[in-house]
């Protein structure tokens, strides 16, 4: 160990957080859930999702699985809450259609399985399948940027978080 350790590596404060899933990713304003288009709950990013693979966008610890399966959070080792919610209303399908994979209290890497959707089966019972992705205790960090605009992988970064 070296002596002088502490003068060399800053902590890093702007972290980026991956796309929940493959599509395009939309501004929130684009979400038709007055809720989320207003970061109501939070500051974030939607993804129109391409495939029913919804995957942990950062490391974290899952904090709450919803039991209709259609919405699940997790917090970071940085301290951001992070809530996944797969469609507008999908709550009403009490679950039909989601497939759990992880559990409260489970702790998951970037690129993990969380949750599969048949969108088909939730587009074809009414409901819009956008996914948004936000940042629940957004007043606790310095910035939340999200990178919209374009087509992306699971994975891709579409927020940046900066700490305080």
């Amino acid at each position: 160990m070296k002596m002088f350790d502490f003068w060399g590596k800053k902590k890093e404060k702007k972290h980026v957080i991956g796309s929940p899933v493959r599509g395009k990713a939309v501004p929130m304003s684009e979400v038709s859930d007055p809720t989320f288009a207003q970061e109501i709950l939070g500051k974030g990013v939607a993804v129109i999702p391409e495939e029913g693979k919804i995957y942990a966008p950062a490391d974290g610890s899952i904090g709450m699985v919803f039991e209709t399966l259609h919405a699940i959070s997790l917090t970071t080792p940085y301290g951001a809450e992070i809530l996944i919610h797969v469609g507008l209303d999908t709550v009403k399908l009490n679950g039909q259609y989601f497939e759990g994979h992880v559990t409260p209290g489970d702790v998951v890497k970037k690129g993990d399985l969380l949750l599969t959707v048949d969108l088909d089966g939730v587009k074809a019972a009414g409901y819009d399948v956008i996914t948004p992705m936000l940042i629940c205790n957004t007043g606790d960090f310095a910035a939340v940027a999200a990178h919209t605009g374009e087509e992306v992988s699971e994975g891709d970064t579409v927020l940046t978080v900066e700490e305080k």
